[in-house]
């Protein structure tokens, strides 16, 4: 079939793809204002290291392993657009008119923002280098081909057994995105294990405008990771436009509901958690649930992810920032939400029990497929190449020790070790001072190492109303 260019679809999914893209830096946001201030750096750099690797291994099989000929149900055909080589004959979005490349680049941000909502389930305690080589290979080996069972007419897609049942609905990732990186946040966790004083000290967020600030670019990008999934410029877009803006603001209002009621008290970390709740809820549903539907998919994820990620103390699993309670758990509300929900085929709706089977059953798929293959690939590297760094480093500060850095200055410390530091000077003792010396002079300050530390002070005790 000849290729027709659609001018306005193409720019709505290069317009797409920059918010996608955008996400990842507002998550380097969002995750760095939650840790402790001498590991704001690292945090991150996970998200910033995930850009770098995950784009160049989407370029040479990422995409192909995705969106190739079918192969067993499970991948594409790696070699088949190797390097990214196609003809816009055979993009994703012919039908919309939209070239191979602009495709292919859409869906290669999808990729990223996968692989770096994992990070923040192993905050402040692993090497980067490991995590580089994990995301490499996890979005090869795991994202790639789940991408394919859902969207590449795989096993879980509409071309797949289950949709003998019911056609399985994932509009734009939650499956693939957020209950694979949940998943794996959660392998991670426990092979990596807990940070040291876990449980017993507080590891407070050190900086929540900076959270505020990350939650407000996701929102914003989420936009185009939603709207930009259904493939041009049209109603369905605009729906999930729609969907994606109600479903979050229901999503915040459940969150500060559970604080004001359990801590008594609404917090700006809650909200901004609300905020990514309910966005991750809403994903797989965008476009097959009405705008009333979408408050109450976001009400429920909001209330349950806030519910949920108490759990992790309960079960001394030390998922740093959250993934598993927000992103699996909303991942969890929103694709077996499709079930109950869905404008057409919902059970509450009159559309009968079949889509709620096929919901869940892919979900329980993509958790087994997921958690296994990050399993054997996180234990591979805890015996190569190994993933924490020291005790002592991780005491110290991950910033300093790890990338001789410091996020902030605010003693008159290095902020890098490659700035070159002036040396105290030295006082003369009145004797030898010439006239032209003042006798009030004082010696500069001595250098701190890590002027992280000046602004890490903890306070001492976790208290009741504490969210994380």
């Amino acid at each position: 079939m000849e290729f027709t260019l659609d001018t306005g679809a193409t720019a709505w999914i290069l317009t797409s793809a920059a918010l996608v893209l955008l996400m990842t830096p507002g998550l380097a946001f969002f995750y760095g204002g939650m840790v402790r201030a001498r590991t704001v750096l690292n945090m991150m750099l996970m998200s910033f290291g995930a850009i770098a690797v995950v784009a160049i291994a989407w370029t040479v099989a990422g995409y192909s392993i995705a969106f190739g000929s079918d192969v067993g149900g499970i991948v594409g055909n790696p070699l088949e657009h190797l390097g990214l080589a196609g003809t816009d004959e055979q993009s994703i979005l012919a039908g919309s008119g939209v070239p191979f490349l602009v495709a292919a680049g859409f869906q290669m941000t999808f990729a990223i923002i996968s692989t770096a909502l994992i990070s923040g389930a192993i905050a402040d305690r692993v090497k980067l280098g490991t995590w580089l080589v994990f995301a490499a290979i996890w979005v090869l080996v795991v994202y790639a081909p789940l991408a394919h069972m859902v969207w590449g007419g795989g096993l879980l897609s509409g071309d797949g057994p289950f949709a003998a049942i019911a056609e399985p609905i994932d509009f734009a990732g939650g499956t693939v995105v957020h209950i694979n990186a949940g998943v794996a946040g959660l392998v991670l966790a426990l092979v990596v294990g807990v940070r040291k004083g876990f449980g017993r000290e507080p590891m407070k967020p050190h900086n929540l405008p900076l959270v505020m600030l990350g939650a407000a670019l996701l929102w914003f990008g989420w936009f185009g990771f939603n709207g930009g999934s259904a493939g041009t410029a049209d109603g369905t877009a605009g729906l999930a436009w729609v969907n994606t803006t109600v479903a979050t603001a229901g999503a915040m209002l459940g969150w500060a509901l559970v604080e004001r009621i359990r801590d008594r008290h609404v917090t700006s970390l809650g909200m901004a958690s609300g905020v990514v709740a309910g966005l991750v809820a809403i994903t797989p549903a965008a476009a097959a649930l009405t705008p009333l539907s979408a408050i109450v998919l976001g009400l429920v994820a909001g209330l349950a992810c806030a519910l949920a990620v108490g759990l992790k103390h309960r079960f001394g699993i030390d998922d740093s920032l959250d993934v598993v309670g927000v992103h699996l758990v909303g991942g969890l509300v929103g694709t077996v939400g499709i079930g109950f929900l869905a404008a057409d085929g919902g059970l509450l709706l009159g559309g009968g029990v079949n889509l709620l089977l096929v919901q869940v059953l892919v979900a329980a798929t993509a958790m087994l497929f997921s958690g296994v293959l990050t399993t054997v690939i996180a234990l591979i590297l805890q015996r190569t190449m190994g993933w924490r760094i020291s005790e002592e480093d991780e005491i110290t500060g991950i910033d300093i020790t790890q990338h001789a850095e410091a996020g902030y200055d605010l003693v008159g410390a290095l902020a890098s070790r490659r700035e070159r530091p002036i040396a105290p000077r030295r006082t003369p003792s009145p004797s030898t001072m010439d006239e032209t010396e003042p006798r009030n002079a004082a010696p500069a300050p001595a250098h701190v190492t890590g002027a992280a530390d000046s602004v890490d002070a903890e306070p001492a005790p976790i208290t009741a109303g504490e969210t994380r």
